[in-house]
């Protein structure tokens, strides 16, 4: 019973969040154009796209760390080992960010010195869009490695 009303609500979710992101990107690509900005292209809705965007980012991260809590929870009741290594997880995930924003460089970038945008060529936004790209890069080698090695382990198994 449980598994099919979870379905069902998660299906009709998926559904719901589809159809707003259709209409979003429809609006943004065939709601009309503004002023062209340096003669390039420039939609109406494109504040819009943005703020779904946000709204759906906030949301997947409020509905991870509910899962989160929930999981350990349930998982310290019953196996306390069990949820201590999901902790472990956690706290590694923490360390890997924590880690690549301080190798991040912060160095104002000359070419981005312009009025519009000289708001995010500071230390903060430049070492957090490093932390992004490494954390990325990191994440990309482990599931490669992962791949590999469960591959190699597969076949020495047989």
């Amino acid at each position: 019973m449980a598994v099919t009303k979870i379905r069902k609500i998660s299906s009709w979710v998926l559904l719901a969040c589809t159809f707003i992101m259709l209409a979003v990107v429809g609006l943004f690509f065939f709601g009309g154009n503004n002023e062209p900005y340096n003669g390039q292209w420039n939609p109406k809705y494109t504040d819009i796209l943005l703020y779904w965007m946000y709204a759906l980012f906030v949301i997947t991260l409020v509905a991870i760390g509910a899962f989160v809590v929930v999981q350990f929870a349930g998982n310290f009741r019953t196996d306390a080992k069990k949820a201590l290594v999901g902790l472990g997880i956690i706290i590694l995930f923490v360390l890997l960010f924590v880690g690549t924003y301080t190798l991040g460089d912060g160095t104002p970038i000359p070419t981005l010195a312009k009025p519009d945008i000289e708001e995010y060529n500071t230390s903060f936004w430049l070492k957090l869009t490093d932390m992004f790209l490494y954390s990325i890069y990191v994440m990309g080698v482990l599931t490669i490695l992962g791949v590999i090695v469960g591959s190699v382990k597969r076949v020495f198994e047989k």
